[in-house]
């Protein structure tokens, strides 16, 4: 029986097309890859550095008091006007007291100066005609002297009548200068009480409106010692207690308007190459997980980067640098539906991708002007006040007040 020989199999080439499929298979999925990122992903700028930022307004009191009732804490949600903090009014209802008394004298006073011009232009009058009866003398006497004075040489009028008859000339023209003297002081007190007067109603003299001013002050001092909700929101960080003595400016709490947050998202200074205003961003945040995406987009960008507002800020000009890429904020608003459908807080962590497709909007770069808050809550103290000074005005002028 004879042996015969097999040759072994070549172990290398049973792995070849393994090996080539592998090849084949990664050489497609980057393929499709590369292609996905072409024509979706290289349009998506994502970040995890996001967070939601927000109005934090401070109650603070404008003018010092003790606390007599505090009406909101922590976790509250308040209405705009709604009363947040009571202070002790006696010291301020007092002092509105005076100011009204003062108001009332000094609109009576103002009156008075009024009406002195119809006083003193009547003094100017009686002194006017003074003055012409004098002068009516005068010319009498002067013309009783004249008639007898050709009668002195043919002795029809003796030497003792014509010395009478310029006695009398003589007291005549004392008087008329009196009169003339007591008519230039008649004059000088109506021009002086008129310009006092002349110009102006009673209700625009300045001692009226020096009055009315420190009523005005007096009754927004009283109006502030009850302080309301600048806006609606949500109350945080109380720290005001009641019988507290409080001073104007120390922050009593605040109220956290939470229908108007927003997302500040760091993104990478490469990242802002092709950002633009307006771009959609969708976001989500840790506390719903990915359940819920909030739509939002893209509305401006911080002036500066993170480290450019620190406290220490870096100091690159040294020896020894290491280059480390910045981040800038960037500004994303959120569609209110849905911060109405599912609350956010501030300081959350959220997850950001802007869609960078469009590029036709203004570069986020470009500094944008957006409309100021205000408020409205605290005009209406300020209109009471003034229509309180116009009561008290009307009635101390003698006229009816409009109820």
């Amino acid at each position: 029986m004879s042996e015969t020989n097999t040759p072994a199999a070549d172990p290398g080439a049973k792995r070849k097309p393994a090996l080539l499929a592998v090849a084949g298979v990664t050489l497609t999925a980057a393929l499709i890859y590369g292609a996905w990122w072409l024509i979706t992903q290289r349009h998506y700028e994502s970040t995890d550095n996001a967070y939601v930022q927000g109005q934090v307004v401070q109650i603070t009191p404008q003018v010092g008091g003790t606390v007599l009732a505090v009406l909101a804490d922590d976790t509250d949600r308040v209405k705009a006007g709604q009363p947040l903090v009571k202070l002790d009014p006696a010291d301020a209802r007092l002092a509105l007291q005076r100011a009204e008394a003062q108001l009332a004298q000094t609109v009576r006073e103002v009156r008075t100066v009024y009406a002195n011009d119809a006083t003193f232009a009547a003094n100017v009058r009686l002194r006017e005609a003074e003055v012409a009866r004098a002068e009516s003398d005068v010319a009498r006497a002067s013309d009783d002297i004249e008639r007898r004075r050709p009668l002195m040489a043919s002795g029809a009028v003796g030497g003792e009548e014509m010395k009478h008859a310029e006695t009398t000339l003589a007291a005549a023209r004392s008087a008329l200068a009196a009169a003339r003297s007591a008519l230039a002081a008649a004059q000088e007190q109506a021009s002086s009480n008129r310009a006092l007067t002349e110009g102006v109603a009673i209700e625009q003299h300045p001692n009226v409106e020096r009055a009315a001013a420190a009523l005005r002050e007096a009754w927004l001092a009283l109006e502030r010692t009850e302080l309301p909700a600048p806006i609606a929101g949500q109350v945080a960080r109380r720290t005001v207690q009641v019988g507290q003595r409080v001073a104007p400016g120390t922050p009593l709490m605040s109220v956290v308007p939470l229908d108007q947050v927003w997302v500040e998202a760091n993104f990478k200074e490469g990242q802002l190459r092709d950002m633009r205003i307006g771009q959609p961003v969708k976001l989500s945040a840790d506390l719903y997980g990915g359940r819920v995406e909030f739509e939002g987009h893209v509305v401006g960008v911080g002036a500066g980067t993170g480290s450019a507002f620190a406290l220490l800020p870096a100091q690159n000009a040294t020896g020894n640098w290491i280059k480390i890429v910045q981040r800038v904020p960037v500004r994303i608003e959120i569609d209110a539906k849905q911060l109405g459908e599912h609350p956010l807080r501030v300081g959350l962590s959220m997850d950001a991708t802007v869609d960078t497709a469009d590029t036709q909007g203004e570069p986020v770069l470009t500094a944008v002007t957006r409309s100021s808050n205000r408020t409205a809550v605290f005009d209406a103290a300020d209109d009471a006040a003034q229509r309180r000074v116009h009561e008290i005005i009307a009635r101390n002028l003698g006229r009816a007040t409009k109820g």
